[in-house]
């Protein structure tokens, strides 16, 4: 709605992934409110809204809830860590290969090594514990 509560129509969705909503100017032209509405020549309100944008507000609504903030700051030692530490040890700064695939497969064999490293080192910390109970 614009603020004369006229309802904005759904018009396209351009190629980037926006859909855009336009009033109806003959209504915005006869609108004592236009000036605050838009400034466009041919009197019509145009809003872009990402096609995921509901989508992004669901999610920005969960995260402020008491038990999704704990969870959420703990984050920065687990996931954030993990793509830190693969990054800085496994040259994955920037790519030295072409292609979507080929950074695909570059992006999924390090972090199996990754994974089988935190298992060799899960599997000798509970050797040690096991040898030393």
């Amino acid at each position: 709605l614009c603020p004369g509560g006229h309802e904005l129509y759904y018009s396209t969705t351009n190629r980037n992934g926006y859909r855009e909503y336009k009033s109806d100017p003959e209504k915005c032209a006869e609108c004592p409110l236009l000036e605050q509405c838009t400034h466009s020549k041919n009197h019509q309100k145009v809003i872009t809204q990402h096609v995921w944008w509901s989508y992004v507000e669901k999610a920005e609504e969960i995260r402020h809830t008491r038990g999704t903030k704990e969870i959420y700051s703990k984050r920065k030692e687990s996931v954030e860590r993990t793509f830190a530490e693969v990054k800085e040890n496994n040259g994955m700064r920037f790519t030295r290969l072409r292609g979507m695939e080929k950074n695909k497969v570059q992006a999924l064999l390090i972090f199996a090594c990754h994974n089988l490293k935190k298992l060799a080192l899960w599997q000798w910390k509970n050797r040690k514990m096991a040898i030393g109970a």
